[in-house]
Formats: structure tokens, C-alpha cells, sequence
């Protein structure tokens, strides 16, 4: 694309992670060069996801939309006394991945996810339930004060 990578991050940080036609919805209403770009780019890639046989459209959301620098072209302009000038015209590497919205995770009791397909093969799933209590128990002693010499 024609636009600086500088240009259309702050339009990416707007879209990510939201669902595709949400994404759109919100891009149509901000006024930049960069949001009618990444319109057409997204759209893109949801009907490139619709020809996936088994994939549904309305369930896809943006997981990951990257902004790269590409080629640059190089052109002059004429400066004071006799001298040129250069200007860079930089170009966009925009890459969308849409990712299918996943189902609802299992609900978490003493630590354990009981789902049936575990109960079935007698399988446990372990998850942590608070991740802030290993903070905790990593968390350094205070030292002690140590005393100055009197002099």
C-alpha cells in the first residue's frame, strides 16, 4: 500500500481483536487515508476466509493486523543553491490473519477443567486459578538494616 507504516498503526490499534464486520463498522467512521485502505484489505481476507469450505463469515474475528515497512520509492527535489534533496515515499506491508471466534472455555472447578471428553478418558486438566500467588512465594526477603560504625 501507499501509505507509511507510521501511518496506519494508530488505525490497527483501533481494529484489533475485534470481530471482522465490527472492524469494518468502526473504520468507516474514523476520517484517515489509512482506515479506507484497511477496509478493503480486511474485506479481502473475509472473503478469501468465505471460499474455506465449513468456515462461517459472521464468527471471524481480527487476531492479528501488522503494518511492515516495504519498498520505498526514492525521488529529489530541488534545494538551495544548486544541491538536491532526497524524499523517501514509503510503502505498507499490510498483513490481516482472521481467526474464528472460539467456543466458550469449560468452567474451572479446584483447579481442574471437567470437560467430558477428559471425564471419558479419565484425564485431568490442570489450570492455575490464581496466577498471583506464585508471585508471592518468589517475592525476595527484606534486608536488614546493617549497622554504620560510629566514628
Amino acid at each position: 500500500m501507499r501509505i507509511s507504516p507510521r501511518k496506519v498503526r494508530p488505525v490497527i490499534a483501533l481494529v484489533k481483536g475485534k470481530k471482522a464486520d465490527d472492524a469494518i463498522s468502526t473504520l468507516y467512521s474514523v476520517k484517515k487515508k489509512a482506515s479506507a485502505l484497511l477496509i478493503d484489505v480486511i474485506s479481502s481476507a473475509v472473503a478469501n476466509a468465505r471460499r474455506i469450505p465449513g468456515m462461517d463469515a459472521s464468527n471471524l474475528y481480527v487476531s492479528s493486523l501488522i503494518a511492515n515497512g516495504g519498498p520505498q520509492l526514492k525521488r529529489f527535489r530541488a534545494a538551495s543553491m544548486g544541491r538536491a534533496s532526497s524524499i523517501r515515499k514509503r510503502t505498507s506491508h499490510i498483513t490481516v490473519v482472521l481467526d474464528a471466534v472460539p467456543e466458550k472455555a469449560p468452567m474451572v472447578q479446584g483447579g481442574v477443567a471437567a470437560t467430558e471428553d477428559n471425564k471419558a478418558k479419565g484425564r485431568k486438566t490442570h489450570v492455575k486459578v490464581n496466577p498471583k500467588d506464585d508471585r508471592a512465594a518468589k517475592k525476595p526477603k527484606a534486608k536488614e538494616p546493617t549497622k554504620s560504625k560510629a566514628r
